[in-house]
């Protein structure tokens, strides 16, 4: 028996992916993220109290991994300069190529992958908002913290503002450290190319660069561990909330379409002439030709109907047209 489906019920196609539709997006994403990001600067003794509560209470469960990592990154160079690169340019070119490795390579998979990317950055964005907190490398020296970002400067292209280029400082918000989306991103990259790598060096790779760069904002002392914690919990909650994102874009593609299909119909029917016989009014064309007849008066050669209602016609017509006698009476 054939399946039948209720009108309207039925899943709308998911339009072909483009990538000049999907490279605006994607920087328009990044462009929100980062002007929020500047803009939600908080108050600097909130940020440094925040920072110091996150210090407290890892202390109290016995967390203390950015003391230790940290003094390894500014007493060893040979470690401490390359964390800085992996910190300041590693999450601007390995999402990317990720990204576009999808794109090309597994379209399929690729919607689900760039929304969840995109809900967990817009997630981590409201942890900004809420939670302004102070890195550890900006907090008194008292607490043991080194910023080698500062330190190692003059090895790389960014100045003493984190990951900033020089000159730059005042345009990035040093206080977005609760969550690390750097971990978060790099969580992320983990978990596709796990997924989708299909070789033995893509799934080290998939451990390797979340794990090193736990590793490095902690060492770099520009995370707190639970900054990386909760850059983890943002992108599982972004995973959980990406199915209901789909399906409201896709109910969105399905209704917008359709809210403006009628008014488009009503513009194309008021464009299209209406047949001759059916105009009316000044230049209008009456089938008639103006011709009108009144009651009781006949075309011509209309005879008179000399039987009542139901009546039958004799079968010998007295009057059968002008040119055919009349029968014998």
């Amino acid at each position: 028996m054939p399946h039948t489906e209720t009108p309207g019920t039925e899943a709308a196609p998911n339009p072909r992916l483009r990538w000049w539709t999907e490279l605006p997006l994607i920087v328009l994403v990044y462009a929100c993220y980062s002007a929020g990001r500047l803009l939600v600067r908080g108050d600097v003794s909130d940020a440094v109290d925040h920072g110091l509560a996150l210090l407290d209470i890892e202390k109290a469960l016995h967390l203390n991994a950015e003391h230790p990592l940290n003094r390894l990154f500014t007493r060893e160079p040979w470690i401490g300069v390359p964390a800085d690169f992996w910190y300041a340019s590693l999450h601007y070119v390995v999402t990317p190529a990720i990204l576009v490795w999808l794109f090309r390579s597994r379209a399929v998979r690729y919607r689900a992958a760039r929304t969840w990317l995109m809900t967990s950055t817009f997630i981590g964005l409201i942890g900004f908002t809420l939670l302004p907190t102070c890195p550890p490398r900006l907090l008194d020296a008292g607490h043991g913290f080194v910023d080698t970002m500062a330190q190692y400067s003059s090895y790389g292209w960014w100045g003493g503002a984190a990951s900033a280029p020089r000159g730059m400082g005042g345009m990035t918000n040093q206080y977005a450290a609760m969550p690390s989306l750097h971990v978060g991103w790099a969580l992320w990259c983990g978990v596709m190319l796990w997924r989708h790598g299909g070789t033995r060096t893509a799934k080290v790779a998939a451990v390797v660069y979340p794990l090193g760069t736990t590793i490095v904002v902690m060492g770099t002392a520009n995370h707190y561990f639970l900054d990386a914690v909760a850059g983890a919990a943002v992108m599982g909650a972004g995973l959980l909330l990406t199915p209901f994102v789909l399906r409201t874009a896709a109910r969105m593609r399905t209704r917008l379409p359709a809210r403006f299909a009628p008014a488009a119909a009503d513009s194309a029917n008021a464009a299209v002439p209406a047949p001759a016989a059916a105009r009316d009014g000044a230049g209008s064309v009456i089938v008639s030709g103006g011709c009108q007849t009144s009651a009781g008066e006949r075309f011509p050669r209309q005879r008179e109907q000399r039987f009542g209602a139901g009546a039958e016609p004799d079968p010998a017509p007295s009057d059968a047209g002008d040119e055919t006698p009349a029968p014998a009476r």
